[in-house]
């Protein structure tokens, strides 16, 4: 079983910050999810109606990633936090990208609550994972980039397991060799908020949400929440 932890030195410079790591085992991504489709389809709708607008930078939301980033010397308007960017894609081109249901389920989650949020497919990750400062000798893959090799910089917040990093620049791009694809059946989900006094009972709404577009489609799904807000 694999376990999420954040590490000490992240949860100092962070205490405020709270994941939430929902799990789904026996997933089914080739079947019809409709609950996803329609999720989807409203938030195009309610943009297009002008009656909702994604979270952009002046939204506290986003402004408190912007400051994380910031923290650890990651300029968020040259490489922005994920749900800033799919915020910004979305009211240009006025339609989310379609994935794959597990990847299009967490996007909708994401953006309509102004929240960051990934996942991997664990039978590709290798032992635990941390949530952690990059020392600089890591390697990472982009998603879509399997013939790139990066280095993250020292200090930079990473997702990392016994292998190499997952994320960089905390939640900026997923890595390529964990990506959810529709034959993934094992599942971790990951909900952020660096503000868990004031978002912490926004991010349980999310999870709850996400939790309500798997079940129909897994066998089990489970919620773990970790870091120093997780008593908020």
């Amino acid at each position: 079983m694999t376990t999420f932890r954040i590490t000490p030195a992240v949860a100092a410079a962070f205490p405020d910050a709270l994941v939430t790591v929902v799990t789904a085992t026996g997933l089914r991504g080739h079947e019809p999810w409709p609950a996803t489709v329609t999720a989807l389809d409203d938030l195009e709708q309610r943009l297009a109606e002008a009656t909702w607008l994604p979270a952009d930078e002046t939204d506290p939301r986003i402004e408190a990633w912007h400051t994380a980033y910031r923290a650890f010397g990651t300029n968020p308007r040259r490489i922005r936090p994920s749900v800033d960017a799919l915020g910004r894609r979305l009211t240009k081109k006025g339609t989310l990208p379609r994935i794959n249901p597990a990847v299009d389920s967490y996007n909708a989650v994401s953006v309509r609550h102004g929240l960051p949020a990934g996942a991997f497919d664990l039978d590709q990750v290798t032992g635990d994972v941390e949530i952690r400062h990059a020392d600089g000798g890591e390697t990472f893959t982009p998603l879509g980039e399997p013939g790139t090799v990066e280095n993250p910089r020292p200090g930079e917040v990473v997702y990392a397991d016994t292998t190499d990093v997952l994320t960089r620049h905390w939640n900026h791009r997923d890595a390529h060799r964990t990506r959810v694809t529709r034959d993934s059946t094992r599942v971790a989900f990951i909900l952020e908020t660096v503000q868990a006094t004031r978002d912490a009972r926004l991010l349980r709404t999310a999870a709850d949400e996400l939790r309500a577009l798997l079940d129909p489609h897994a066998d089990h799904t489970t919620v773990d929440c970790l870091g120093p807000g997780a008593d908020a």
